[in-house]
């Protein structure tokens, strides 16, 4: 079987692969930690218009060290700069537009993903989280939903499942996974393979992920910019 710890994409290439999905003028939630990372990568010519829920529409990336003003920061507390048109309003009113439809992708990590688009990404277990945050809003709210998460866990078990075993943040709303080894869209219920590292066979990928891969057309490699 293929050493997947020695071919794995890294968290940034990840992120790289699923930056080149975000159409130019869409509105973006990044949520909190690695998925903020996909802000670095916009492709040439595209820009994504970033919203957080703390109340801040159209902001741009980090400050330098030590230029931070910690009165602008996101929904993960990171410091932010303002561009031209940046926008402040009530959180009250973010999670209006949150809950109304006005984002066109939430891009999100995962503890775990099911087959038919079941979405676990907090625990208040050992190491948890305290609350599920606008997780279960955003994941109903978005037009698209994605997640960016390493394939197996820490311990090689596989985190895309037939079903969840942790508590839920929303119930069939995953559209497409960008994993450390493929790129994986969830169709009528099911897993269906888009993309795959190339030096991986089908069948050691099927082999750390707890559900079946399906294959609708021509399976791509998956192919990244060096970051």
């Amino acid at each position: 079987m293929t050493d997947i710890a020695a071919i794995k994409l890294s968290n940034a290439k990840i992120a790289w692969r699923a930056a080149q999905d975000i159409e130019d003028g869409a509105y973006v939630n990044l949520g909190i930690g690695f998925p903020e990372m996909v802000a670095r990568f916009q492709p040439s010519g595209r820009q994504a218009i970033f919203h957080t829920e703390n109340g801040v529409l159209d902001f741009g990336g980090s400050p330098p060290e030590g230029e931070e003003d910690w009165d602008l920061i996101n929904a993960g507390k990171r410091a932010i700069t303002l561009k031209p048109g940046t926008a402040f309003f009530h959180h009250a009113d973010s999670f209006a537009m949150v809950r109304g439809g006005h984002l066109d992708v939430a891009i999100l990590g995962a503890y775990e993903v099911a087959e038919n688009g079941d979405l676990a990404n907090w625990s208040t277990g050992k190491g948890g989280v305290p609350a599920v945050g606008g997780a279960m809003d955003l994941v109903h709210g978005a037009k698209r939903v994605a997640v960016v998460m390493d394939h197996v866990s820490k311990t090689g078990a596989p985190k895309l499942m037939k079903r969840c075993t942790l508590p839920l943040t929303g119930i069939g709303c995953v559209t497409r996974i960008y994993t450390s080894l493929a790129v994986i869209d969830v169709v009528d219920r099911h897993f269906v393979l888009r993309e795959k590292l190339a030096a991986l066979s089908l069948d050691d990928l099927q082999a750390v992920t707890g559900a079946p891969l399906h294959i609708d057309g021509t399976v791509e490699d998956l192919a990244v910019a060096e970051v």
